[in-house]
C-alpha cells in the first residue's frame, strides 16, 4: 500500500463482512454494524444488492473465510476475559468494528487497535459519517512499522505489558515478509506471558499447494498484485507451529479448511464453507 492512501484490501474486507449479514443466514460472524460502517451510500448500495460485489465461484468460499477469521479471534478472546486478560489489541484494525459493539463493561476490557496512520485516519472519517461513537475504552495506535516498534508503541499508548492481552491479527501476514511476521509475533509472546495469546490468519508457500489450489491461488495473487498488496509471507504450518512454541506460547492451535469447517460451517443448510487455501491460528497463554 501506499504510505498517504488507506489500505484497499481493508475497504474489500469489510465489505464482504457486510455482505455476510446479509447473504448468509445464519451468519457464522454476527456483526450488526459492519455495513453502517460503510458509509450510508455504500450501505444503501450493499442492502439494495448484496451480490453487487460479491462475483465469480470463489466469493463464498472467501467471504466465509473472513468469518470464520473473526469469529475466531472474538471466541478466542472471550475465552481469555474470565482468565484474567483486560486489554484487547487488534492489529491491522481496518473497518473492524469490535470496539463499537461489544457489550462489555469498559472498566474491565481496554482495546487498542493498531494501524496504519493512513487508514486509521480514513476509519475515524468513516465511523463518523456513520455517526458511530468512538467508546471511551478505545485507543488508536497509529504505527509506521518501517521506524516504530510494536511494543514501545503500546506502551507509549497506556498498555501494560505486564497485564496480559489478546491480540488479533487479520489479513495482514501475507502481505508481511516472514521474518517481520515473526518479529511481531516474538512481541507478542513477550507480552502475552503474564495470559493472553494471538489469532492470525496465514498462508502456506504455493509450492505446497495442489495443482487445482495453485490456480485458485494465482487467480487471487494476481487481485491483491493489483492493488498494490502483493503476497511476500508464507510459512509451512509444522514450522510455524513449532516456532511459535519457541517463542513460549503454551498452546498452539493450527486450523486448515477442513477444521474450520466442522467448528463453524458444520450442518449448514445453504452449503457455506471455507475453501482450502486459508489456515488460522491460535497461540495461547491459558491461565
Amino acid at each position: 500500500m501506499r504510505p498517504d492512501q488507506p489500505s484497499r484490501t481493508a475497504l474489500r474486507v469489510a465489505m464482504r463482512r457486510a455482505a455476510h449479514q446479509l447473504l448468509d443466514v445464519p451468519p457464522v460472524f454476527d456483526d450488526p454494524l459492519s455495513i453502517d460502517i460503510l458509509g450510508s451510500e455504500q450501505a444503501t448500495q450493499l442492502r439494495r444488492d448484496p451480490r453487487a460485489h460479491e462475483k465469480g465461484p470463489r466469493a463464498p468460499f472467501l467471504r466465509a473465510f473472513l468469518a470464520a477469521r473473526s469469529r475466531l479471534a472474538e471466541d478466542t478472546l472471550a475465552e481469555m476475559i474470565p482468565q484474567g486478560v483486560r486489554q484487547y489489541v487488534i492489529l491491522g484494525a481496518g473497518l473492524d468494528t469490535f470496539a463499537y459493539r461489544a457489550r462489555h463493561d469498559p472498566s474491565t476490557l481496554r482495546i487498542f487497535e493498531v494501524d496504519h496512520p493512513a487508514t486509521q485516519e480514513w476509519k475515524r472519517h468513516m465511523l463518523v459519517d456513520a455517526g458511530i461513537a468512538i467508546p471511551r475504552d478505545l485507543t488508536f495506535v497509529p504505527i509506521d512499522f518501517a521506524a516504530e516498534t510494536l511494543a514501545a508503541r503500546l506502551e507509549q499508548s497506556g498498555f501494560d505489558a505486564g497485564a496480559g492481552a489478546m491480540f488479533s491479527w487479520l489479513g495482514v501476514t501475507p502481505y508481511l515478509e516472514s521474518g517481520a511476521v515473526m518479529a511481531t509475533l516474538a512481541d507478542v509472546a513477550a507480552m502475552t506471558r503474564n495470559g493472553g495469546g494471538v489469532v492470525f490468519d496465514y498462508a502456506v508457500p504455493r509450492a505446497m499447494l495442489t495443482f487445482r489450489q495453485k490456480l485458485v491461488f494465482d487467480l487471487m495473487a494476481v487481485r491483491v498484485r493489483a492493488a498494490g498488496e502483493p503476497w511476500i509471507g508464507f510459512f509451512e504450518p509444522d514450522d510455524l507451529v513449532s516456532k511459535l512454541r519457541a517463542l513460549g506460547f503454551a498452546a498452539v492451535e493450527d486450523l486448515d479448511g477442513e477444521a474450520i469447517n466442522r467448528r463453524y460451517f458444520a450442518d449448514r443448510t445453504d452449503g457455506l464453507r471455507v475453501g482450502s487455501l486459508g489456515r488460522l491460528m491460535a497461540a495461547t497463554n491459558p491461565h
